[in-house]
Order: C-alpha cells, then sequence, then structure tokens
C-alpha cells in the first residue's frame, strides 16, 4: 500500500488550506455560486439537490483499515451516519454543511486522503482491479502504474481545465475487472514473452449520452514510455477537444468526429515528439513505488482448509457465501472476499459508521489492514487465510453484512438517481431495492446464476447501464418516470454496449421487465454455465424483445 511521503503530505495540506480560504470567501459573499463552483469542483465538492456533497478519493480502490474508520468517524460526525461507495472506486457523503468541509478535509489530510481532482474537467481518480495484487489470474499488479498516474496527474499544470473530465482505469489481470473499455483512457499491463512489461492501451472510451467503447491505440507501449504517451493522449485531445458543446467534449466524440487513424496519427506525432525526456519512467522509480505494494507476509499453508470445510459442511449461508462472496487467492490457502453492500431492501453502495468501523476491525484482525473498494459499490478483504472465513463471515453475519450475492441478480450497480443527484430524472434506488427482494430466495438466484444487473437514473450513465447484461434507464416523459430496458451489454473482456429492448416501463413493472428478461434468458440457455451474453449473442435480441413487448401489452 502506498504511503505519503513528506511531499505528498505538505502537498495536501497546503491544498486543505486554500480551500478552506476559499469557502470562507464564498460564505462571505466575497464569491459568488459561479465562481465558487470551479473551486468546489477541483475539490469534490457537488452541489446536490438537497445539500452539498463531498466526493472524496480513494485511489485505485485501496485503503487502510485507519482510513477506513477515519471515513465512518467522518459519517458520524459530519454526515448522517453513512458513506456512499461509488462506481469509481471512491465515497460520497451526502450531508455535509459547507462550512464544515474545509475541517473534514483537514481529518482526511491526517490519515493521506483527500478530494482533490474527484470532479472537475481534469484527470479524476485513477481506478483499477478490486482484486489487484492478490488475483489468482493476476500478470502484473497495475497498482504501482495507478500511483504513478496519480502523482503525475494531481494538479497538472497543463490539464486542469479539460474540455471534459477524464477517466484513466488500469488493470493488469487475465481479466478485465477495471472497465477499461468505457475509459477515456484504459490500460491494461502486459508482460511479453521475452519479460518485458508494457501495456495494451485503449483510448475514447466512454458512456452517457454517447456510448462509445475505446479503439486500441497501442497494442504494447513499453513501460518506460508510459507517462509520455499518455500525456501525448491528453495534449492532442486538450487541443482539439470541443469545447463549445459540453455533450459532445469528451475524447470520445474526437475519435468519433476526427477518425480512428488521425487521432492515432495526432498521438504518435506528439510522442515522437516528447518521449525520452523528463516523461520517461526510470526503471529503479518504479521498483521504488513497487515495493509499497509487495504482497503481505503470507504464511504457507494447505490449499484445502479443514476449518474452512467443516464449517461449509455444517452451515449452507456460510457455504452459500463462500460460492458467491470469495475469490481464489495467488497465494495457496489464501482468498479475496467479497462484502457485498447490498443487502435486501438496502441502497446499493451504502454503509454505516459502524460497519465500516467492522470492517476496519476485520481487516486489521484477518487481512493486513486492507481494504478495497470494488467499482461495483462493494468492500474487499484482499488477502485473508481460508481457514479465516468462518469467523470473519460470523462477524459480518451478526453485522447484517454477510448478504451472499457477489454477481448475482442482487449485486446491482445502482447510482443514486434522483433521491440525490440534481442531474438524475428518475430513481435508481427503489428500483434497485425491488429487484434485490424479487431475486433474494437463495434457490432462485442459483438457478440464475452469475448476471450483471446495471442501473442509471439518467443518460448520464452513472449507473453503466450501457454494459450491463440487463442495462436499466431512468427517464422522464412529461413528468412521469419510465425505464427503459438494454440487454446484452458487458464491460469485461468481451466489452459491448446492450441494445434497446423494447418499450420503457413504469416504476412498478421495472422487476416485472427485468424477471422476463432473465426467464427469457434461462429457456433459451444451452447449460447453466452459459452466461447471458453468450446466450445473447447466439440467439439476438428478437425474443427478448418479443418477451418485453407482450409484458408491456
Amino acid at each position: 500500500m502506498y504511503v505519503y511521503d513528506d511531499f505528498d503530505r505538505r502537498f495536501v495540506a497546503a491544498r486543505v488550506e486554500q480551500f478552506r480560504d476559499q469557502v470562507a470567501r464564498r460564505l462571505s459573499g466575497e464569491l459568488t455560486e459561479e465562481q465558487f463552483r470551479p473551486l468546489r469542483l477541483m475539490n469534490g465538492v457537488y452541489l446536490q439537490l438537497h445539500s452539498y456533497m463531498l466526493r472524496v478519493a480513494i485511489p485505485y480502490g485501496t485503503l487502510s483499515s485507519t482510513q477506513l474508520r477515519r471515513l465512518a468517524r467522518i459519517a458520524r460526525t459530519h454526515d448522517r451516519g453513512y458513506g456512499h461507495f461509488t462506481t469509481r472506486q471512491n465515497i460520497q457523503f451526502n450531508w455535509p454543511s459547507l462550512e464544515k468541509i474545509p475541517g473534514i478535509l483537514a481529518e482526511l489530510a491526517e490519515v493521506e486522503m483527500h478530494a482533490i481532482q474527484t470532479s472537475g474537467n481534469c484527470i479524476r481518480s485513477i481506478t483499477s482491479d478490486h482484486f489487484a495484487g492478490a488475483s489468482a489470474d493476476e500478470v502484473v499488479d497495475p497498482r504501482p502504474y495507478a500511483e504513478i498516474l496519480r502523482q503525475w496527474s494531481s494538479v497538472h499544470p497543463e490539464f486542469g481545465f479539460l474540455p471534459r473530465k477524464f477517466k484513466i482505469a488500469i488493470t493488469g489481470a487475465v481479466q478485465d475487472r477495471a472497465a477499461i473499455r468505457v475509459h477515456d483512457v484504459g490500460l491494461r499491463v502486459v508482460r511479453r514473452d521475452d519479460g518485458e512489461i508494457g501495456f495494451t492501451v485503449f483510448v475514447g472510451g466512454g458512456l452517457g449520452r454517447s456510448p462509445f467503447l475505446a479503439w486500441e491505440l497501442r497494442n504494447f507501449l513499453p513501460e518506460k514510455d508510459l507517462l509520455a504517451y499518455v500525456e501525448a493522449i491528453l495534449r492532442v485531445y486538450n487541443l482539439y477537444g470541443r469545447r463549445d458543446n459540453k455533450y459532445k467534449a469528451r475524447i470520445k466524440i474526437l475519435m468519433h468526429e476526427a477518425g480512428f487513424e488521425t487521432v492515432r496519427d495526432e498521438v504518435e506525432a506528439e510522442f515522437a515528439r516528447i518521449r525520452g525526456r523528463a516523461l520517461e519512467l526510470p526503471a529503479a522509480d518504479v521498483a521504488r513505488i513497487a515495493r509499497r505494494f509487495a504482497l503481505p507476509a503470507l504464511a504457507g499453508r494447505p490449499a484445502v482448509s479443514v476449518v474452512e470445510a467443516a464449517a461449509a459442511a455444517a452451515d449452507p449461508a456460510f457455504a452459500r457465501f463462500v460460492a458467491t462472496n470469495v475469490t481464489p487467492h495467488k497465494v495457496t490457502g489464501h482468498a479475496s472476499l467479497t462484502i457485498s453492500l447490498k443487502p435486501v431492501g438496502g441502497v446499493p453502495g451504502d454503509a454505516t459508521a459502524d460497519q465500516m468501523d467492522l470492517v476496519a476491525d476485520l481487516a486489521e484482525r484477518h487481512a493486513f489492514g486492507e481494504i478495497r473498494v470494488g467499482h461495483r459499490q462493494n468492500l474487499i478483504l484482499p488477502h485473508v487465510a481460508r481457514d479465516d472465513l468462518p469467523a470473519i463471515h460470523a462477524a459480518l453475519a451478526a453485522a447484517g453484512l454477510a448478504t451472499a450475492n457477489a454477481g448475482l441478480a442482487g449485486d446491482t450497480i445502482t447510482c443514486p438517481g434522483l433521491d440525490f443527484c440534481a442531474l438524475a430524472n428518475a430513481r435508481s434506488i427503489p428500483v434497485a431495492k425491488k429487484i434485490s427482494h424479487r431475486f433474494a430466495d437463495p434457490a432462485r438466484a442459483d438457478e440464475i446464476g452469475p448476471i450483471d444487473i446495471k442501473i442509471s437514473g439518467c443518460i448520464n450513465a452513472c449507473g453503466h447501464h450501457h454494459v450491463g447484461a440487463i442495462g436499466i434507464l431512468g427517464v422522464d416523459r412529461k413528468g412521469e418516470e419510465f425505464y427503459q430496458i438494454t440487454v446484452g451489454g458487458s464491460a469485461g473482456d468481451d466489452a459491448r454496449l446492450g441494445d434497446i429492448a423494447g418499450p420503457g416501463f413504469r416504476p412498478h413493472r421495472v422487476t416485472d421487465a427485468v424477471e422476463t428478461v432473465i426467464d427469457t434468458w434461462l429457456d433459451h440457455r444451452v447449460a447453466p454455465s452459459e452466461s447471458f451474453v453468450d446466450t445473447y449473442r447466439r440467439v439476438g435480441l428478437a425474443p427478448f424483445r418479443e418477451a418485453l413487448a407482450a409484458l408491456a401489452r
């Protein structure tokens, strides 16, 4: 885990005091809201429907137990007792008063956290695989490179006021769990047969009003050229990206309008001009940062845990939890454990202060004090001994955190929607709650198996509905909420955008529509192991469209 050096601490502390002065000038009336807006956004402060919202950066989704306890304290003392974990691996506090936010930022700085560049037209917080450094299918741990990108992009003098926000995701595993194809820049760390490390570079992905999957710009970029190449991309975007229309300002639109070859040639020309200079990554610096992310000292253990097996035989609930929420680790006898923040009837991504404290305690006792935030809005203990799984499960169950639904129908990705967001035009949270109730029965969930359901309350697609196997988009029609269903999307290695499957449904029919789509899939799949997307690619849209049309009649 990365630890701040003296420069990091001074930098964050100075930023807190700068923003404290800006807030004071806003409260005194010296700054208007229009003047204050870009200043607060660069410090993670939004103005939502009912109050300000503070978005705190959790770079590449990695937290220490000390940091999680501090987030719990902030939720308890400055908010309403909970925080909301987002698809960007950050946490949002929905109810802080503006005058308290500088103090909150000072408290965060004490534990090496901040809210810098979690909003605004800048390079946002870098996201990554939530199992990075632990997963059995990992080729290279991407977090050292995510940290290098974080340091390079923080208050970059050239990229503070881009045409629009800019998001970077990075993965180093065989399976893409960071959704790199739907980011402005997506990076896959790869290792050649000769051992050389580099990156496959994707550019121009993004969802929202005009969804696009990223284009592959470079198949192999040498490690030393990472910063120079990404800087070349940003320079081309900053120069040619549109500023006359915010809906056409993302790099995906530049790629679409100018053409892949044109943008690629411009990037390569800029890269040739700046490579080999100050931006070249020294191998010693990469190694120094990589040492911060070394695996903890995991004791050698048998591949099969007798303790785990006995507990699974005695307790079906524990056995089910292991089957759904426990992921193989690269070190024998260990695992990564997903703590679902999607209880039946709960708000996806929400965690109370007490729950955060409990997870911090469990991380210290069983996971070397480390927690991850996944882009699916769950928490992960990345390094746990399989012998400890029964004890962890018992503690989670007592706190209402042992929901065994990771990757299943109840594990929806859901934006805050119209309950909080000023941009939304429909509610997302009530839809997610109803879906979790409809598919709560374990036998039904087992019959269905893994299924990816994603919900957005507006076209901005913060719930990633375009790349859900089942996507749900809330829209406003003459003051009434309707929900459009898309099917066949995926954010992984088989990335594709979903297709609109039929008419919009009123709120009380959305869950029926989801079940209809699932039943249609079950009727057509050739084996329980055939995924929704595989079935969809085989049979096409027609059976799903027909089933939903019949439901709408």
